[in-house]
């Protein structure tokens, strides 16, 4: 399916304003943590596949609450399910004007980047004596390679033909 090219500009005003409505969001969820890859790894996870258990453990506890231990905060069991399930619809709204931004942004960083490439290759091909032989030098740093050193079977490096 070929990539609908996209020719749109985004006003400083209208980019303020969504860096604002982020800030906003992030005032508004104060509680909000940043876990690491580890901890993230060792928590257990409540997916789609666990919250009917969830429920139903929440509803046990609150209903017999006789038989867990007086160190058990049945309280904060039921904001966490609230809090999680509050949190839910953020997480999908969220997620998806992310994944929107992230194809946006890399498709007209695509567009950009193959358009630079024909600016490269037309400069290349006709712009000599035209005063851009530095500009296209320039430009053709991002494709310079460099050498490898590979050491032969006497051991020394070899860099280009040459032993070093």
């Amino acid at each position: 399916m070929p990539i609908s090219s996209v020719s749109a500009t985004l006003a400083q005003a209208d980019r303020d304003a969504v860096m604002q409505a982020i800030a906003t969001i992030k005032e508004k969820l104060p509680f909000l943590i940043d876990l690491t890859a580890d901890n993230r790894k060792a928590l257990p996870k409540l997916g789609d596949k666990s919250r009917a258990f969830v429920s139903k453990a929440l509803e046990v506890a609150t209903q017999n609450p006789d038989f867990l231990p007086r160190s058990f905060d049945l309280e904060e069991m039921r904001k966490d399910v609230q809090l999680f399930e509050a949190l839910y619809p953020l997480l999908l709204s969220l997620t998806q004007v992310q994944e929107l931004v992230d194809d946006t942004y890399m498709a007209v960083g695509s567009e950009a980047y193959a358009a630079a490439l024909q600016v490269y290759n037309y400069a290349k091909a006709s712009g000599q004596g035209a005063g851009l032989d530095a500009a296209v030098e320039e430009m053709g740093q991002r494709f310079a390679r460099k050498s490898r050193k590979v050491k032969s079977q006497e051991g020394g490096v070899k860099s280009e033909g040459a032993t070093v």
